[in-house]
């Protein structure tokens, strides 16, 4: 295996690799294919089970986690240019000033700064490879699916990361984690938003994305922010697969990062939680492969890929999403001395790797929390 990161990142690459049509992703097919549509159907009308987690309550909650993507951003629903997503600013009249000229680094530095400033809790930057955006956009709004419509000129992807909450995510598959999970994406608009304005108030162009223009992955991949994980998730360093991914394209001439690896790979090798918790039985307990099962899979890189439709019925028997494999994810726990000291192994001595995985399990990580927990907070205790 090669050392260097970018060689390592390049032999993942196999090939051949296809610009994926966003109407074969699955969220798409429920809404255009009569037999996904049929079996979709419990999971928007016949929500409400009798149950600690999924009582109306809990939907509220859920419900109002998503108000500001759905609302104020509807990047779920294609690629709509629109709200906080939208390809340029929305101001009635544009704030005058000038056009920031610095080196790159200096540029860099200053977006990134700015990202986090926003809400990003991490940030990276690559060069676009644009086999990573849609090849089709597909828009639920409007019904249309079009060519990619992404200038060839927006050269750079900020990628961005948002934490989602640690305590809420443990009660999966429920409904605090489906809070968790929306809150998420509504923070995806926020940050990418402010970010793209930002950008364009230095005088340069900034198209925002959640999950409307291209594979977020790939491109976090690229711009060092984690490795990809058995689970087909992202894995950072610091929150594991918990957090949700955007990006904003830009002229702005930036300095790309490395992708960056800490052993993810390594260690999903022998771990494959995610695949023994997985109601859906979706995530492989095999090798690595450059073919998923199903249409709603883009192959040609060396990974492991999971079972889109498998994981989909679990959400609809489940009437909310899952996120169980994010809450026994081991790379889950929050930042600390304990949990960095483990990363710190993973990272440089894998032989180490069934030893931290039975600490864990002594340790009791992974647990579902109970449900009714969401509603325990104090204010003293935030």
């Amino acid at each position: 295996m090669p050392v260097n990161p970018k060689e390592r990142y390049q032999s993942m690459l196999v090939g051949p690799i296809e610009r994926f049509d966003q109407r074969d992703e699955m969220f798409k097919r429920r809404r255009y294919e009569p037999e996904w549509q049929k079996r979709s159907a419990p999971f928007y009308n016949d929500r409400l089970r009798d149950k600690p987690g999924y009582t109306q309550e809990y939907h509220a909650l859920v419900d109002a986690s998503w108000y500001v993507e759905d609302v104020f951003a509807k990047g779920c629903l294609g690629s709509n240019h629109r709200g906080l997503y939208a390809w340029e600013s929305l101001r009635e009249e544009p704030i005058p000033g000038p056009k920031v000229e610095a080196p790159p680094e200096e540029m860099t530095r200053m977006v990134k700064s700015a990202a986090r400033f926003f809400g990003a809790a991490l940030v990276g930057v690559c060069e676009l490879d644009r086999r990573w955006l849609y090849a089709r956009v597909s828009n639920d709004v409007t019904g249309e699916h079009l060519p990619q419509p992404l200038p060839e000129d927006l050269r750079y992807a900020v990628a961005l990361a948002v934490e989602m909450d640690y305590e809420f995510m443990q009660t999966a598959p429920t409904g605090g984690a489906g809070a968790a999970t929306g809150l998420g994406y509504s923070k995806m608009a926020f940050v990418a938003g402010l970010l793209a304005e930002f950008i364009r108030g230095l005088g340069y162009r900034a198209a925002p994305s959640g999950n409307d223009t291209a594979l977020s992955i790939p491109i976090a991949v690229e711009a060092g922010l984690g490795e990809l994980g058995r689970n087909g998730l992202l894995i950072t360093e610091k929150y594991g697969p918990r957090v949700r991914l955007a990006q904003v394209f830009t002229d702005l001439p930036l300095v790309p990062d490395e992708p960056y690896f800490f052993g993810v790979e390594e260690f999903c090798r022998i771990c494959k939680k995610c695949a023994q918790h997985c109601p859906s039985r979706a995530i492989t307990f095999g090798e690595q492969t450059t073919e998923g099962p199903s249409r709603s899979n883009n192959p040609g890189v060396r990974k492991w890929y999971i079972n889109p439709e498998q994981c989909y019925k679990f959400w609809i028997a489940n009437r909310l999403d899952c996120a169980t494999c994010i809450r026994v994810c081991p790379f889950n726990q929050p930042p600390g001395r304990l949990h960095d000291a483990v990363r710190a192994v993973i990272k440089r001595a894998s032989w180490l790797h069934p030893i931290i995985l039975r600490f864990g399990d002594l340790l009791g990580y992974g647990k579902q929390r109970p449900p009714e927990s969401v509603w325990s907070w104090e204010v003293g205790d935030w």
